[in-house]
């Protein structure tokens, strides 16, 4: 353990200020429900788009992302399509301000407004939904209970405390021993605080974690400067063809056995199966998570634009400073760094812990691990919050207590939030790494959950009955494909590549369902068209919706849309690689990269932001 008295003070001092931001906002959160679950739609976009990139900025995404930039170098920026990561764009250009225009409290709660509150299949489209969001939500707090537990594992080994504890830990296990502990305080000030908690602790570590990234950028800068980073030819360009052209034979071997198990040597087929999932996943919208819940804590259907929009310019640059630093200096003193795991092998996911870890120097050392630990514990209580919405809102009030006072609310999220915890951490005892649960959620789960999600935007047919047959096949589909992981029938990495086949199934189950059933009512799809004004197949409706009034502007955006989202996501990919091309010192990429920026922001002010009223 190489923690300093003043990087242990920092940690601490970190830790309270949680539980101070929870002590001090619980009677605030107690007010009502809102209060509670939305922060009562008062808080400025800003600080909900800052609570929005804090909340992905999490530990176990960012170990793994340091690994594929150690890995993949340059080209390691697709690799996060896989979740993907421009569905931020889509959201920014129109679909948060659609979704906003419900004025619902959650996803299942927003069904109503599209589906109607009565008719074929609208109670099991709405328990289905439900199901969904606690599949992800829990999928995502054992994501981020295993990172958290390796993260630590690196600085406090076991054998120093060991002899302290009365039971015996199997090596495998000790990363959870150490998520349950810091679990626990990510619990106590999420429960107590709701909304106004999370968003407040989330500002407090975005403070912490900026300090902390733009101090290890000059170091790693200042390293590469007198160092000459050992890669193979290809890792500092973005670009590919074919095949990924990375060879690290020469370099260090047990990378080339990295690049095989992820399956990503083909990486032209790769990022096209990729690029086709993740346009499908962004015009589904977010699914019901803590991106949701922001969403519809906005003040306004512009302000939720806005906030999407902000979190990419704020999340990125940070972030990336951060990864790519890592990176660096993990090449640079690779042969001096412990990364076997428990088992014996090479695990890259602990590149970032062992840097850190050993060549930071003191108080930067402490402000990481306080920026980190706040990433772990931003992301595991915006899905914990997530989760207790679902349950309390579209479970407990709907169908087992309507007219639940504000008390008894309160203390049921309470209890929620405590049972929650402990179904993640018990899931998390599951996992065996970050990367295969990963895996799991943004190419099984997720692959389920698309095809439904995209037809109730888009198709005015589709009903409650199709969306419960689509979501249902999906999660089926996605839970067999797990089982077949499990018993090796299918590698973990061949997962996004049978995208097609969950995706067709959920498809099929969404159109036959859908003409098994009457359409919805058409006050109803009306009411939803008027109010959301979304382009697609909406025709029937229109023409009602123009006949009982002529002055209605029907939404004729979709190729605007659809330019901003490709202007948009050429922008993004800019702030991702914008300060990695600082940090390595590569100036004439750099200068290209800001000068395409220059001229995407300035596309944009016309294009996007000056219309933000107009549609």
């Amino acid at each position: 353990m190489r923690l300093s008295l003043i990087d242990i003070s920092i940690i601490v001092l970190y830790l309270l200020s949680t539980i101070f931001i929870g002590l001090w906002y619980r009677k605030k959160a107690r007010e009502n429900k809102d209060s509670y679950m939305l922060g009562g739609k008062s808080l400025p976009w800003y600080k909900l788009g800052l609570s929005d990139a804090s909340d992905m900025f999490d530990i176990s995404g960012t170990m793994w992302m340091v690994s594929l930039c150690f890995v993949y170098g340059m080209k390691s920026i697709w690799i996060p399509w896989l979740w993907p990561v421009f569905n931020q764009v889509f959201l920014m250009m129109y679909l948060s301000r659609w979704l906003r225009r419900s004025n619902a409290t959650t996803g299942a709660e927003w069904l109503a407004t599209r589906f109607g509150k009565t008719g074929a299949g609208v109670t099991s489209s709405h328990l289905v939904v439900i199901a969904f969001a606690l599949l992800s939500c829990l999928g995502f707090m054992a994501y981020g209970f295993i990172g958290l537990g390796k993260f630590i594992e690196i600085f406090i080994p076991w054998d120093l405390i060991k002899g302290y504890v009365p039971f015996d830990v199997a090596p495998q296990y000790v990363p959870h021993v150490y998520g349950i502990i810091f679990t626990l305080f990510a619990m106590f000030y999420s429960i107590l605080g709701g909304m106004h908690s999370i968003v407040t602790g989330d500002m407090v570590k975005y403070g912490i974690m900026t300090v902390a990234c733009i101090w290890i950028g000059i170091i790693a800068a200042e390293q590469i400067a007198s160092h000459k980073l050992n890669v193979p030819n290809g890792w500092y360009t973005p670009f590919f063809s074919k095949h990924l052209g990375l060879d690290w034979s020469n370099v260090i071997k047990e990378v080339n056995l990295k690049i095989k198990s992820d399956g990503y040597s083909l990486f032209a087929y790769f990022f096209m199966m990729m690029t086709f999932k993740g346009f499908f996943a962004a015009l589904a919208g977010p699914a019901p998570n803590y991106d949701m819940q922001k969403i519809l804590s906005t003040r306004s259907p512009e302000e939720a634009s806005k906030m999407n929009g902000f979190v990419s310019v704020i999340l990125l640059p940070i972030r990336y400073t951060l990864i790519i630093s890592l990176t660096a200096l993990g090449l640079i003193y690779y042969h001096q760094m412990n990364l076997a795991d428990g088992a014996g092998g090479i695990d890259f996911e602990r590149i970032l812990p062992a840097v850190i870890n050993n060549f930071l120097p003191v108080g930067l050392v402490g402000l990481l691990l306080a920026g980190l630990l706040g990433a772990f514990m931003s992301t595991f209580s915006g899905t914990m919050n997530a989760a207790q919405a679902y349950i309390v809102n579209d479970i407990y009030i709907k169908y087992v207590n309507p007219e639940a006072s504000t008390k008894k609310i309160i203390g049921m999220n309470y209890l929620v939030g405590v049972v929650v915890v402990a179904l993640g951490v018990f899931l998390g005892f599951f996992v065996k790494d970050i990367n295969s649960v990963l895996q799991w959620i943004v190419s099984a789960l997720y692959g389920g959950y698309i095809a439904a999600n995209v037809l109730k935007w888009h198709w005015w047919r589709f009903n409650a009955n199709g969306f419960f047959w689509g979501m249902l096949t999906g999660i089926l589909a996605a839970m067999a494909s797990s089982v077949l992981v499990t018993y090796g029938y299918i590698a973990e990495g061949q997962l996004l590549y049978f995208f097609p086949v969950l995706f067709l199934f959920s498809l099929a189950g969404s159109i036959i369902g859908s003409y098994a059933a009457p359409a919805t009512d058409m006050a109803v799809l009306q009411s939803f068209y008027t109010n959301v004004r979304p382009w697609g197949f909406w025709e029937p409706v229109k023409k009602l919706a123009l006949k009982n009034n002529p002055s209605f502007q029907p939404n004729k955006n979709f190729k605007l849309n659809m330019f901003n989202v490709v202007i948009g996501t050429i922008a993004q990919c800019c702030l991702t690689i914008l300060p990695m091309y600082l940090v390595l010192g590569q100036k004439s990429p750099l200068l290209v990269t800001i000068a395409i920026l220059a001229v995407m922001m300035l596309i944009l002010k016309k294009t996007w932001w000056n219309k933000l009223k107009e549609y």
